[in-house]
């Protein structure tokens, strides 16, 4: 899997979850909803995402994502 594929595959991972710990414990869990849907806008601007930082790191290689 390409660093591409795995950040959205994270991205929306965390999103759905954070969305489960909303509906069953508090409302709160919608700020980390927020914060990585913010992650992804100001990475779709500024091609700067600390995730594809961390997974280059790991040995995942770079591919093109939506070809």
């Amino acid at each position: 899997m390409t660093i591409e594929r795995m950040v959205v595959a994270i991205a929306g991972t965390f999103i759905l979850v954070s969305l489960l710990l909303a509906v069953v414990f508090s409302y709160y869990w919608l700020w980390f909803t927020a914060f990585v849907g913010a992650n992804l806008l100001q990475a779709a601007f500024t091609g700067f995402c600390p995730m594809a930082k961390l997974l280059a790191k790991l040995g995942l290689k770079p591919g093109l994502a939506f070809k």
